[in-house]
């Protein structure tokens, strides 16, 4: 099924929008910077976030390049933009998109989260990058319920230029570095949660009952 992307990203979300409640649990946990990559809709994506700390970045090629094609353009726009600066990040950036978030090349880690997933928890971010800053932002932190891993996950910055370089998935790039990859146990499903096609949104804003 292909994922609903921008068009369920913009949709509303208990008094807000899908993306704007993403955006504003990231913005709670103090990230350094929040990146938002856009694709189709991207312009009303783009006017949700204006009263939001978000830079959004369009992806020219959101329909053949899919969610790797996002990550790779939001860690490419981070890098260019701070190119220049010399002060480590705090905390280990963390940017999101319409699939996905991403930092910078002076700081520690990216936290890759998902657009369309309103009901990521406060809790779990910090819990993953509180993981990420014990293990001094080197490994890539994986959060799992009940053995099932989900969003949103830490890389470490060691790790961003093999991810724009690759032509094979996220997935398959991160399995090819195992010996990084920590999964860190959570007692909530809603890392497992997301609305990849209108079918789930209708699910999940129907008043049970109904």
């Amino acid at each position: 099924q292909r994922r609903g992307g921008d068009a369920i990203a913009a949709l509303p979300w208990r008094g807000s929008t899908v993306i704007e409640t993403v955006v504003a649990t990231l913005e709670r946990a103090r990230l350094t910077e929040i990146v938002v990559v856009t694709g189709h809709r991207g312009d009303e994506v783009a006017a949700a976030l204006a009263g939001t700390t978000a830079r959004c970045i369009p992806n020219p090629h959101y329909e053949a390049g899919g969610m790797l094609s996002s990550i790779q353009i939001g860690l490419n726009g981070i890098r260019v933009r701070h190119a220049s600066e010399q002060t480590p990040g705090v905390d280990g950036g963390g940017p999101v998109a319409t699939t996905l978030p991403l930092a910078a090349p002076q700081m520690a880690a990216a936290l890759m989260c998902v657009g369309d997933q309103p009901q990521m928890e406060g809790a779990t971010v910090e819990a993953v990058l509180a993981e990420g800053r014990r293990t001094g932002w080197q490994r890539v932190i994986i959060p799992s319920y009940r053995m099932r891993a989900g969003h949103p996950i830490l890389i470490p910055s060691s790790l961003w230029l093999q991810i724009m370089n690759t032509t094979e998935s996220l997935r398959t790039a991160l399995r090819s570095r195992e010996d990084l990859l920590s999964y860190l146990n959570v007692d909530t499903d809603s890392i497992l949660a997301d609305l990849d096609t209108p079918e789930d949104y209708a699910r999940a804003t129907t008043p049970q009952g109904e």
